[in-house]
């Protein structure tokens, strides 16, 4: 499948996990149910033994290999959020050489601090990168963020097509605005042509970036990480039940749910090994 804009969807989920043997399987199988329901990349991050978000290069490797074993084909992304820790300890777990991670090319605020992305850090985050063979999806938090991604792209810090996700509703960074969400499209297509976008809104922007996203030709995201509610009074059941939701509004806009193997043809990713 080529230039999937316009033809199809595909979706990531996530889900965070905890450090015990129980909530390392309880993820691994909610990532299957959401694989199941139409989900090709699960965004992934991972919790120590406290709860609290980590690095920790092991604990990726176990769920890594989990998610290979159980959902076959499907897109692996690895989160280098700076929730799980500082510097260069964000990247330790690139070697591991998933499908994809996660890059954030610049700072803004959230809703009680700094979300710091020094650019030595990004630059470093990307080289470890392009050594390891792992593609980025650019987190773009702000207008600046798509700017500087294609800037990296031009001069060769980044290779190959950019795949940017919008992300909105963020308290103090840029909010659900259709006319943004709308200029955010149009700046990518200008500075960088080829380039494929995603969209992620956070809690009641969930549905609606979902909407616009896929009414407008690109891939979306949905999960618990950004949302846990299925409507405005009911708690989610689980992550595939907002994937469902999100494959009904690709039936809505005659948009096919992208197989695994299509999404990784239109990312330009290898066939994992047996699959």
């Amino acid at each position: 499948m080529h230039h999937l804009c316009g033809h199809h969807g595909f979706f990531a989920n996530q889900r965070k996990q905890s450090g015990s043997a129980h909530q390392h399987s309880e993820q691994i199988e909610s990532t299957q149910e959401s694989f199941e329901a139409g989900a090709s990349i699960v965004h992934a991050h991972v919790r120590d033994d406290e709860g609290k978000p980590t690095s920790d290069p092991e604990r990726f490797a176990r769920l890594k290999e989990g998610i290979e074993k159980f959902c076959s084909g499907m897109i692996v992304q690895l989160s280098t959020g700076g929730r799980s820790g500082a510097g260069k300890i964000r990247g330790g777990m690139l070697p591991l050489r998933p499908d994809m991670a996660s890059l954030s090319v610049g700072s803004n605020n959230f809703p009680t601090r700094v979300y710091e992305n020094p650019p030595d850090l990004v630059d470093w985050l990307a080289s470890e990168m392009l050594t390891y063979n792992v593609k980025p999806e650019i987190e773009a938090f702000d207008l600046s963020h798509i700017v500087q991604a294609c800037a990296m792209q031009k001069d060769g810090r980044l290779k190959g097509s950019l795949y940017v996700q919008f992300v909105m509703g963020v308290k103090n960074a840029m909010p659900a605005d259709e006319k943004i969400f709308d200029f955010y499209i149009e700046t990518l297509k200008r500075l960088s042509p080829g380039a494929q976008w995603c969209a992620a809104g956070i809690g009641p922007a969930q549905i609606i970036i979902n909407e616009w996203a896929i009414a407008k030709g690109g891939h979306t995201r949905t999960g618990m990480e950004d949302n846990v509610k299925i409507d405005r009074n009911t708690l989610a059941p689980s992550n595939a039940s907002l994937v469902r939701r999100a494959v009904e509004l690709c039936e809505k806009y005659n948009r096919p749910v992208a197989t695994w193997q299509q999404a990784r043809e239109t990312l330009m990713l290898a066939y994992p090994s047996g699959a």
